[in-house]
């Protein structure tokens, strides 16, 4: 009987040790992006009186061609709606929208939706790692925040690993933005 209380106690050990307890860094995903594109939807809800625009962040090895497909092999960061004052990204701290009992809080400027896996499809914040022009995996974004400042992006972005655990994903985009008018 004692063996077994020492294995137990052992594995309880072994297993505390291996889950943090804390968010710590995820390293598989880049942790610089090259290339950012805004797309700008302007007053697009009825429902919310700010504007809205979109953020479409390629790491390096990723480009668009002439019919803006995704062309090459990289990562895609996607945040669909960012909630601004007037109708541009402005410099500031952007946080998600907590999820209430009754959906998402009430939008308002410098805030973001959080990802959303709805029927198969990524809506909010995620990440796609396409390779050869094919999506191997979508990595959808619980929640995080971003700071915009002098032509740089900063995140810090949270997910679930495949272990249930809390990731942090930190990362950078430095240059302009280029618009990107949705037709």
């Amino acid at each position: 009987m004692k063996k077994l209380f020492i294995v137990s106690v052992i594995g309880i050990v072994f297993l505390s040790a291996c889950t943090p307890n804390k968010p710590s860094s995820y390293r598989g995903l880049p942790q610089q992006y090259t290339t950012a594109y805004e797309q700008i939807y302007g007053h697009c809800y009825d429902s919310v009186s700010c504007a809205v625009v979109g953020l479409d962040i390629y790491s390096d090895g990723l480009t668009l061609d002439e019919e803006r497909r995704i062309k090459g092999t990289g990562y895609n960061l996607c945040i669909t709606d960012i909630f601004v004052p007037d109708s541009l990204l402005e410099e500031g701290e952007y946080r998600s929208l907590p999820y209430t009992e009754q959906g998402i809080a009430d939008p308002q400027p410098f805030t973001f939706l959080p990802g959303r896996d709805f029927e198969g499809y990524p809506h909010g914040m995620y990440i796609l790692n396409i390779e050869e022009d094919k999506v191997l995996s979508i990595q959808v974004l619980d929640s995080g925040s971003m700071v915009y400042r002098n032509d740089s992006l900063t995140f810090t972005l949270y997910f679930r690993n495949t272990y249930g655990s809390r990731v942090t994903y930190n990362c950078y985009f430095t240059g302009s933005l280029m618009p990107w008018l949705k037709q």
